[in-house]
């Protein structure tokens, strides 16, 4: 899950941004789509980044019942070789988990390890959310919810990946990229 989107206050590190009123909307969003859609996770490992620990607060409030979460200072400017040894170091007995982060190198792990598999029909829910979600091949054309990844990977966007195997075997194209959403928060009109 990549965090939501954050502010751009004057004279605050980067580590330090926190969400913007899109990105406090949009969190809580996630959490729901987690809760109703993905499945609650077993571990989340989350980037120290203030923006990363915002996401994931206002998205576990949406879950029933605290998520044990590992705060990790090497998912902040992590690339996707990176991302991936964190993965490796994840115990096997965790099944589901949520890694929270930044771009680009969510984007380029999901790739890495999703290359080459999915196609994607674009969904739009009743909050004005979108989501992709597989369809046929043969009924999709060359349209993969991959190049959708390629296209964009926005803010609160959180792909679901599944395998078979374990932590630290998993590799370039072991991975199938089963669904990606992007949660957004209801708009206020007044």
């Amino acid at each position: 899950m990549r965090h939501a989107k954050s502010a751009w206050p004057e004279g605050v590190a980067d580590r330090d941004r926190p969400l913007g009123p899109r990105g406090l909307r949009d969190a809580p969003a996630s959490g729901r789509f987690l809760a109703d859609s993905a499945g609650r996770p077993d571990l989340v490992v989350c980037s120290p980044a203030r923006r990363a620990r915002g996401t994931w607060e206002l998205a576990a409030a949406e879950l029933d019942g605290p998520v044990p979460t590992r705060l990790d200072p090497r998912v902040y400017g992590a690339d996707a070789t990176e991302l991936l040894d964190v993965l490796h170091g994840v115990p096997d007995e965790v099944g589901t988990l949520l890694l929270v982060g930044h771009n680009p190198g969510l984007e380029e792990l999901v790739l890495l390890l999703a290359a080459g598999t999915g196609q994607v029909g674009s969904v739009e829910g009743p909050d004005g959310s979108v989501r992709a979600a597989e369809v046929d091949a043969d009924a999709q054309g060359s349209d993969g919810l991959l190049d959708r990844v390629r296209t964009k990977f926005p803010t609160s966007a959180i792909a679901v990946l599944t395998w078979h195997g374990t932590w630290s075997g998993l590799g370039a194209g072991g991975a199938r990229l089963a669904d990606l959403a992007i949660p957004r928060g209801a708009r206020r009109t007044s």
